[in-house]
């Protein structure tokens, strides 16, 4: 049988949480990961010279897709 918690295992996260919440401000988007599995995929794919504020990555508008999609390439979700 399939239980919630083997979900959480199989997936690296949460199902009801994504692991990174995406806010678009116009000409930025602020990435902010929700998860230790987002922070570890930060640190590994992601510049690191790249602009925090607070704990959110900041993205410029013509990356920020790229980014999503190479982050859900990998299995993470984002919303």
């Amino acid at each position: 049988m399939f239980s919630h918690s083997d979900a959480f295992l199989t997936s690296r996260s949460s199902p009801t949480q994504p692991d990174f919440f995406v806010e678009n401000h116009g000409t930025i988007f602020l990435l902010q990961p929700l998860t230790p599995v987002a922070n570890s995929w930060i640190q590994e794919n992601l510049p690191e010279d790249r602009l925090a504020f607070g704990g959110a990555v900041v993205v410029e508008h013509p990356y920020i897709t790229d980014i999503v999609r190479g982050a859900q390439t990998d299995g993470l979700e984002a919303r």
